[in-house]
């Protein structure tokens, strides 16, 4: 067993479904599987999943795939770990790479949310900070029953609620609980996560596979371009964007006022 940051991961491989492959392709650290017009994405870095650049670049890749298939997607982990979020080192050493770090993660949460096909989070395990954001920027959010959790800790660890991640949370989460999410940092087990809106539904971790498969494939049998079209109708975008300039631009000003060196 690995362990991270207080979380437990099992050994790389990640959950399986069973189910005959149709096309696979692996990178380093995401998979990409087409089955019966269901692409299913896999993060997995033998560890908890860390949201690097590589990572996000990987998951880019693979979402231009499954857009190229018009595939419904399904995003999950590896065993027990969604995603612990950002590549904290390299936020903390701050600098350019830190600034694209926080671009390329928003982006990709931005992305999701405006997906042209319906986008399914098999969440696995765990899902921290912009793994959480992640799973909140799906379409429809199956989480694993079990010692796991699902917590925006930004403010429990340091740092301030990024505009973009709070703009996510205020649109996603249920309105009850969003000061207990974004300004207090508390960690929900699976089932009140569902409640918190991080999730829709919760099944035992050995089900997450035919569960999510299930699901997947009731959304193919929706209207793809009625679906695309009402999502970005529903959705507040054009805030989140905002968010995400806002959030760029004032990091990269504190960046240009430090004094050099």
């Amino acid at each position: 067993m690995i362990r991270y940051a207080g979380l437990t991961a099992a050994p790389r491989g990640g959950w399986r479904d069973g189910s005959a492959e149709r096309r696979s392709v692996m990178d380093a650290l995401v998979s990409y599987r087409l089955d019966d017009s269901v692409a299913t994405i896999t993060m997995d870095d033998g560890k908890v999943n860390v949201l690097s650049l590589a990572m996000l670049t990987e998951l880019g890749a693979a979402l231009g795939r499954a857009v190229a298939d018009r595939a419904v997607v399904v995003l999950t982990g590896r065993e027990g770990v969604f995603s612990a979020g950002f590549d904290l080192p390299v936020l903390r050493a701050g600098g350019t790479e830190a600034a694209d770090l926080l671009r390329a993660g928003f982006d990709l949460a931005a992305r999701l949310l405006a997906f042209p096909t319906p986008v399914l989070v098999a969440c696995s395990g765990h899902a921290v900070a912009m793994g959480a954001f992640l799973t909140l920027s799906g379409d429809y959010r199956i989480g694993a029953r079990g010692p796991y959790k699902l917590t925006a800790n930004e403010v429990a660890i340091g740092i301030t609620m990024p505009r973009a991640a709070v703009e996510i949370c205020r649109q996603r989460l249920n309105p009850a609980y969003f000061n207990r999410a974004v300004v207090i940092a508390e960690v929900f087990p699976p089932d009140e996560a569902a409640a918190a809106g991080f999730l829709d539904s919760v099944v035992p971790a050995a089900e997450l596979a035919t569960a999510a498969a299930k699901a997947a494939a009731e959304l193919t049998k929706l209207d793809m371009d009625a679906h695309a079209a009402t999502k970005l109708r529903a959705r507040q975008l054009a805030a989140l964007r905002e968010a995400i300039d806002a959030d760029e631009a004032a990091y990269r000003a504190q960046l240009a006022a430090q004094p050099p060196g």
